[in-house]
Parts: structure tokens; sequence; C-alpha cells
């Protein structure tokens, strides 16, 4: 799906409509520190195998995408519901 980097729509935050900069979202680097991440370090380490068993056969054939639209005047950047498609890139219109 080709979508424009560059989209026209209302931003809450200013009142009014702004050409708002189209980016895809990407999840932030893992904390090591976190306690959930340390429970599961201590259960996978030492013998007994995988805590999760990795899937043979993933269930899904695609991945969601969450575009992130950033406001050019109040630097606002919402996230938009993610679109389950297997393609998905942002072009110049």
């Amino acid at each position: 799906m080709n979508y424009p980097k560059v989209i026209k729509r209302y931003c809450p935050k200013c009142k009014k409509h702004t050409a708002q900069k189209v980016s895809i979202y990407k999840a932030g680097k893992r904390r090591a520190s976190a306690i959930g991440e340390r429970r599961h370090a201590e259960d996978k380490k030492g013998y007994g195998g995988q805590k999760f068993p990795k899937l043979a056969k993933p269930a899904k054939v695609t991945k969601k995408v969450t575009r992130m639209l950033t406001c050019p005047e109040c630097k606002k950047k919402f996230n938009t519901y993610g679109i389950r498609i297997k393609k998905f890139e942002l072009v110049a219109a």
C-alpha cells in the first residue's frame, strides 16, 4: 500500500487543520533491567529448554503497521490504529 508522506488533517491541540508528517511507529529498545525482562531471562537460564516454545508455523501472515502523525506547528505526535497489511510504503504525493 502506498501512503502519502504528508497528510492534511485536524490537530486537536492546535484546533486547526495542518499538513502533518507521516512516519511508521517503531518500538523502542527493550530495557534489560525491567522486572519482566529479568524474570524471563531467569526462566530461560540453565537446563530445561525454552520457556516459550518457538512456533513452527506462525498464525498470522501480516503485521500491523501503526502510523505516527506529527503536527508541524505544535510538534505533537498522534498514533493511529494499526492497519494489518503485508507491504506499507510512504510515498511523496
